[in-house]
């Protein structure tokens, strides 16, 4: 069991939705530059980490589910708030029992420090990401 001082909250814009994510559990943080990301964050990229599902808690209020189907063929559920719109964290099916937790969304970001970017064919040419990243034209596998 995690240290009780693991857990980092989040949530969105309004304070009406609230999470939290044991630190200890994290897998993973990545910056996704595919157009859907794109699209959905309104910016050239998405920066996340990912938490197995037991590493993840509601605390309060009700995330929004939108899903698209990837590229791969299985869902993405992109949550947000439905009522300022700020995007919280995704559940893809190509992995299951992960969620994507957006940086973001965090109430402090200032630990995390991505490894890698993906879909990089379709990043923006105006955008350098750090070197030292591990990069992946498109999903990694």
């Amino acid at each position: 069991m995690s240290d009780p001082s693991d857990w980092q909250a989040g949530g969105c814009l309004c304070g009406k939705v609230r999470y939290a994510i044991d630190r200890s559990a994290v897998v993973g943080q990545a910056h996704c530059q595919c157009r859907d990301c794109q699209r959905a964050t309104g910016s050239a990229f998405a920066t996340f980490c990912f938490v197995p599902d037991a590493g993840f808690r509601a605390e309060q209020g009700e995330a929004k589910g939108f899903t698209v189907q990837g590229t791969s063929g299985n869902d993405v559920t992109r949550f947000f708030c439905a009522d300022c719109g700020a995007q919280l964290y995704s559940e893809v099916g190509v992995m299951p029992g992960l969620k994507f937790v957006k940086s973001g969304s965090l109430d402090d970001a200032s630990w995390m420090q991505p490894e890698a970017v993906y879909w990089c064919d379709t990043g923006q040419p105006w955008v350098a990401m750090p070197e030292g990243l591990v990069r992946h034209a498109t999903n990694p596998g």
